[in-house]
Parts: C-alpha cells; structure tokens; sequence
C-alpha cells in the first residue's frame, strides 16, 4: 500500500470535523493515562527498565477530561484507555466516569494486561466502560511469564472473564506475534477460546521501537493467516465499522471471528482516523512522532477551549501521510518505547 497523497487546494478548517491534509476525518483518540506498568514486555520496554514520567507531569484527570471534551465537540466520537499499564494509576474509575458523561462520547474503552483487572471488572462497568482489550501474547504459563518477565497468565485469564461477566463485551484479546519466540501460539490462542463466542483473538504484527532491542524477527501478518489456515477455514469478514485496523476473519469450523492488525506489511495509514494523547500530554498524531509542545503546557498556561481547540487544529494540520517503518522492509523503528507512547 501506498501513502495517501496531499488533497490540492484543501485548506485547513476552522470549525467542523477534525480533517488533516489528506482528507482524513479524525473520530478516535487514545488516551494515555500513565507510562508506568506492573509488567516488562521484552518487546514494549528494555530489560533495564525506563525512567518513568515524573508525577508533575501527568495530566490530571481534570485535564484529561477537558481535553477529550474540546475533541468530542470537534466530532471524536471513540476514546479509548491506554498506559504504560492503565490500572495502576489510582482511581482511574473516576476518569472513566468523567469521560463516561462527556456529551459526544459514544464509545470508551480500555487496553489493560489484567493483571489488576479483575476485582475492579464490575466497578468501571459501573463508571461506564463500554468495552475492554486484553494484551495476551501466550497462553503457556511458562512462556507467559518469561514474554512479560514475572507476568501471571492466570490473573489475565481471570480478568477476561470478570469482563464477559461484567458485560464489557465483546473482550478482545491482543497478541503480539514474534517469530522464533510465541509464534508457537497462533493456533493455541484460538483453541484456548473457541468456546467463548464473546471473545475475539487479533493478531498484531510486531512494530520495532527505538528504546527497545531490535533482535526479534517479524512475522507479516499474511504467514500468521497460513498458520491458521493449515487447521482452520477461514472467510473474509473485512473490517467491521468501529473496529479500528483489524481485518476479521470467520473460522468456519468454530464460528469464532479472529482480527490481524498489520502496521508493517498491510499498513492501513490511509484510513487513520485516530490520535494519541500521552500522559504527560504530548499527542502524536502518527504513532511514529511526538508533537511539541506539551498540550499540558497548554492548558496551565490559561489556554481557553476555543484557542486549545484551534491548536488542535494546526497539530492535525502537521499530521504526516505515515510512519515509514513499512518503507524498507520494516528495518526502521518507531521513536520512544511503546508504553510511553501510549500502545
């Protein structure tokens, strides 16, 4: 796939939707609330760690809330949690009942690994929590373990079904698929969860960060489908309406739907619709690059709605056609670390 071309002679809105250059409506934004995680994901962080984002500069929820609000009155319609870990910051049920009542929001979900998920399922269904993600990259405990390094598979599996019970559905469960290292889950991860029709297996290609050692080897998205087609037959189900860049497959044999999120081989830049707010208030408007200044600066600086709405608009405005990781086979990597970008 190409990059989209610039629209000639389309200018920049000053009301309205939220377009940039290339004619791209934007109606989803993920939120960031947090870099830091209870987990070591050999592909999202290095082994030594990270210096996390001093506390000072974390968006308050208040600030979280004021952003979305002035997106939601320029047409985004889909917000959706995302860390570092989201539940590790403390009463995060408040944001997401803050959110829950912004008029304009009609769908507000939330990318966890679930290890604190669980006994919490019931009390964000309360705050409005329309849906979950769960990251899941092996259902062999042992293999679980040494992915996440010290990760217990058992505390996500009780999470994914405190979600179906709290009817935060459908549960959608995101692998990262490694050659050489889980690829050995592809069909596992769908036999694991055949009888639960509720629950949706997508596999994601793995995108390579800067901050993160490189020496993993990427499985395009199309070898993963053969994988699965070795056992199972599949039928095109497309990309559903609302559910971002995966293409959904039927397993005729279970019924299951099974999703594969290409960023590298398949990439789906000409019909991205979304941003990324980080914690501290940077927002990216292509995952692969930080905007400057901080959004957070904006609004303690005594920024009114009106004027951080317009700044919006000249970030969009800057948005490029694409990341460039796809452009020469995918040797390029991202900037940052991905669970301080926001996932």
């Amino acid at each position: 796939m190409s990059l989209p071309p610039r629209i000639e002679g389309l200018e920049r809105p000053t009301d309205g939707a939220l377009i940039d250059p290339y004619g791209r409506v934007h109606t989803y934004l993920r939120v960031s609330v947090t870099d830091r995680c209870n987990y070591r994901c050999t592909y999202c962080m290095p082994a030594a760690g990270l210096r996390w984002m001093p506390r000072e500069h974390l968006l308050s929820f208040e600030e979280i809330a004021r952003i979305v609000a002035v997106f939601a009155s320029m047409g985004v319609r889909k917000v959706r949690l995302t860390g570092g870990e989201p539940t590790v910051r403390s009463g995060l049920e408040d944001l997401v009942s803050q959110l829950s009542s912004i008029e304009g929001i009609e769908d507000l979900a939330m990318t966890t690994n679930g290890h604190l998920f669980a006994r919490r399922a019931e009390a964000f269904a309360l705050a409005g929590l329309d849906r979950i993600n769960v990251s899941i990259d092996s259902v062999d405990p042992v293999q679980f373990r040494e992915l996440t390094r010290g990760g217990e598979l058992q505390r996500v599996l009780d999470a994914i079904e405190a979600a179906r019970r709290a009817r935060l559905r459908p549960v959608k469960l995101n692998c990262v698929v490694i050659r050489g290292t889980n690829d050995d889950q592809i069909t596992a991860m769908v036999e694991a969860f055949a009888d639960r029709p509720d629950v949706v297996v997508r596999f994601i290609e793995f995108m390579p960060f800067s901050a993160v050692q490189r020496r993993r080897q990427h499985l395009p998205a199309a070898q993963m489908r053969a994988r699965l087609e070795a056992r199972y037959t599949l039928s095109p189900l497309g990309q559903r309406a609302g559910g971002g860049p995966a293409i959904e497959w039927r397993l005729e044999e279970t019924g299951q739907r099974v999703g594969f999120i290409s960023p590298i081989t398949e990439h789906f830049c000409h019909a991205c619709d979304r941003l990324r707010l980080q914690a501290d208030g940077h927002l990216r408007t292509c995952l692969s690059r930080e905007a400057a200044p901080s959004l957070r600066e904006i609004l303690r600086g005594g920024a009114s709605d009106a004027e951080l709405a317009q700044h919006l608009r000249e970030r969009l405005w800057a948005k490029v056609a694409g990341h460039e990781a796809h452009l020469d086979g995918g040797s390029r990597a991202f900037e940052g670390a991905m669970t301080s970008v926001g996932g």
